[in-house]
């Protein structure tokens, strides 16, 4: 099996292998009807659902019977194997596989309306309602005949092809990682099979079921297990089996990548050869193991296998995968009590990802990142440039706002590590800004070379918390703080856009005074032009003239509100719409993933050029065009002597621990948000070089600015 599994995962093209979500779903008979009920689900480990229907359990590791996982490789040696079937809805992949398994002489002709109407019974999760039923209903004999199949009330045509609004809303999606894959395992008991019926199925491509799967994930894989009555605890042992399976990082890799029957085959035996075995009488089944905090990882079970390839390098191979938890803290803020021992740690951390970070960049869901990013960068420094300018008279503008930006990014990308954080002005650094101008003017102060004194005291600061490895204080941030701030971050973005809408409207509009808004073109020089009147010309006639105009309709732009509001909703509603496109049936699955992940860029070029068709004012950022210093009176570089007292020099090491605090609680509290063990980030955390590389860019931006 080891042999033949080398062979399978040898062809490496360095896509990885999707996350699996897997559902099991039994056949319950309520009453007089059927219907799919879901007991089980895997992400990683299992959760179950509790006695009474109630609730799921806590995630636990899976516990199965070596007796299931060898009835499993029954299964799969004598059931039908359909690898890659183009299936694009529920009945029409039903179909195949029945006609599959008439052609196979597995089954006969005569069930397979039978076997087709109990596979399309509608699939009820834990998220829903169970059916209400009569005391008359309860006692009923859970046998159903033959015609009573042809009698139910639900129809072929109650399966959707599309999400329901239940799935849709589910917060259990957001444990799920981007871009996984469902395996739905069906599992029951039916009383005309004489014998059972098996099919696994490998779907050509992901194809999102309707509700099959209780998330709107698209459905890659399908077990299908039904047999006669009297062995409903073997049929769920053999489908929790291959859920678990599933699950597995070997056997998932297997599974995408099997050729034939064979290649599965290999893939279990291999399973059972890493299996354990309790003594019964030893331990008790009803025991749940808790998930532990690290297990093996698999590259070292490929290792294992002589899988030696590029993509596992030594460093990498010997490491333990880590379970996400809930507010858990990584080795970065580890406390090594050593002269700058975080900060070389950091060094050799980063070392072995510095090639994959500046090639990984190329991946196309990278380049989605990169146009966002790059969107988010430039408007925030354009938007905060100008309030900076309105803030100190235009000692710090546009201009040098887009070269901070700059020059931060292009260090940080070069030399920092995860996660990846953008370095720009924000709240709190502009009120400090605007408050120190203020100071600097009432106490006739230079304000550039205080400002200059401030961030050099500020660098040294933040360069003492690097060698310290003062980075370790966050741990003792709650998961309330992190929240908190998350919420405020957000709420900053969200009022800002509002507030950018409300300016367009007019608020001074009165229609009672309709007939004294006027807007008139006056001459230059009206005694050269012998004319007290104004002109009639158009409003670009009147600027190429040298005319002004006056009156206070000039200012006037119709429908202007109205398109802000347009662009406004029309671009969020585009990005919301873009990013469901991805659960949706239309084009295959990597198209759609493709216009999901940039659904942000798609719907911000779309608006823009409406808003370039229609030719309308409206409000728009304004990039400087020449690279100068935003004020004439300056220079690019700032004297650090001569225009302030010197005892300033050392006075300015106070307001500096200000500064301080607010860079160094920002940057490590947006870091800790971002590096949660659940977002599943890969590359080794850099903390204390993030705030070195910040020394540096203080340093650098004070210095020039």
């Amino acid at each position: 099996a080891s042999q033949r599994l080398r062979h399978i995962l040898g062809d490496d093209d360095g896509t990885p292998t999707p996350t699996i979500f897997t559902e099991m779903d039994t056949l319950q008979h309520d009453g007089s009807e059927l219907e799919w009920k879901e007991s089980a689900r895997w992400v990683k480990f299992e959760e179950k659902v509790e006695e009474g229907g109630e609730r799921w359990s806590k995630p636990h590791v899976s516990t199965l019977t070596l007796h299931s996982l060898f009835e499993l490789r029954t299964c799969l040696q004598t059931g039908s194997i359909m690898l890659d079937l183009e299936g694009y809805s529920l009945p029409q992949i039903v179909e195949e596989i029945v006609d599959g398994q008439i052609a196979d002489g597995l089954i006969t002709p005569d069930l397979k309306e039978k076997i087709i109407f109990v596979l399309l019974r509608k699939h009820r999760h834990q998220t829903k309602k169970p059916i209400h039923r009569s005391l008359a209903d309860i006692g009923k004999s859970s046998n159903t005949t033959s015609s009573e199949y042809n009698t139910q009330s639900r129809s072929m045509n109650d399966i959707s092809d599309t999400p329901s609004t239940d799935q849709l809303k589910n917060k259990f999606m957001k444990k799920i990682p981007r871009d996984a894959e469902a395996s739905n395992v069906l599992v029951g008991e039916v009383d005309f099979l004489e014998r059972p019926f098996v099919s696994f199925v490998r779907l050509a491509q992901a194809t999102t079921l309707g509700g099959l799967t209780e998330v709107p994930v698209p459905t890659r894989f399908l077990f299908i297990l039904l047999g006669p009555h009297g062995k409903t605890k073997s049929y769920n042992e053999i489908g929790r089996a291959i859920a678990t399976l599933m699950v597995d990082d070997l056997f998932s890799d297997v599974a995408y990548k099997a050729r034939d029957r064979e290649d599965l085959i290999a893939g279990v035996d291999e399973f059972l050869d890493e299996v354990i075995v309790l003594p019964p009488g030893e331990w008790d089944p009803k025991i749940r193991i808790e998930p532990p905090k690290k297990v093996p990882s698999s590259v070292m079970n490929l290792n294992e296998l002589g899988q030696m390839n590029g993509s596992a390098s030594g460093a990498a191979a010997g490491e333990d995968e880590e379970i996400p938890a809930p507010h858990e803290l990584g080795e970065e803020l580890k406390f090594t009590g050593r002269f700058c021992g975080g900060l070389w740690l950091d060094i050799k951390r980063k070392i072995p990802w510095y090639c994959s970070d500046i090639y990984d960049g190329f991946h196309i869901q990278s380049i989605s990142a990169v146009l966002f990013i790059y969107l988010g960068c430039i408007t925030n420094a354009i938007t905060f440039g100008g309030l900076l300018g309105d803030a100190t008279d235009n000692y710090q503008g546009v201009m040098e706002s887009f070269l901070g930006t700059a020059l931060a990014g292009t260090v940080f990308c070069l030399f920092g590590g995860q996660p990846l954080i953008i370095l720009s002005s924000t709240g709190p650094i502009l009120i400090f800004e605007k408050l120190l101008y203020d100071f600097s003017k009432s106490n006739k102060v230079d304000y550039m070379e205080l400002r200059l004194w401030i961030g050099l005291h500020s660098c040294l600061q933040c360069f003492l918390l690097v060698v310290s490895d003062a980075s370790y204080i966050i741990k003792y941030m709650t998961r309330f703080t992190e929240e908190g701030f998350s919420s405020l971050i957000s709420f900053i973005f969200i009022s800002d856009a509002l507030k950018k809408l409300y300016y367009p409207i007019n608020r001074g509009f009165k229609p009672d005074s309709i007939t004294a808004y006027k807007c008139d073109c006056m001459a230059p020089d009206q005694a050269t032009f012998n004319f007290t009147g104004g002109w009639t010309m158009s409003k670009k006639d009147c600027a190429k003239y040298g005319g002004a105009l006056v009156g206070n309709a000039c200012k006037y732009v119709p429908d202007l509100a109205l398109m802000s509001f347009i662009l406004f909703f029309g671009t969020y509603s585009m990005t919301v719409s873009l990013k469901k496109f991805k659960f949706s049936r239309y084009f295959p699955t990597k198209l759609r993933s493709l216009f999901s992940d940039f659904a942000i860029i798609i719907s911000i070029l779309v608006f823009c050029g409406l808003d370039y068709l229609l030719q309308l004012d409206t409000p728009k950022l304004h990039v400087p065009t020449e690279l100068k210093p935003t004020r004439s009176d300056r220079g690019w570089l700032v004297m650090p002597f001569g225009k302030n007292p010197w005892w300033w020099y050392v006075a300015s090491a106070v307001p500096a621990v200000l500064v301080t605090i607010l860079i160094f609680m920002d940057q490590q509290i947006s870091a800790v948000i971002v590096n949660r063990k659940e977002n599943k980030l890969k590359v080794f955390y850099t903390r204390k070089m993030i705030t070195y590389i910040y020394c540096i860019y203080i340093y650098t931006h004070k210095q020039t600015n």
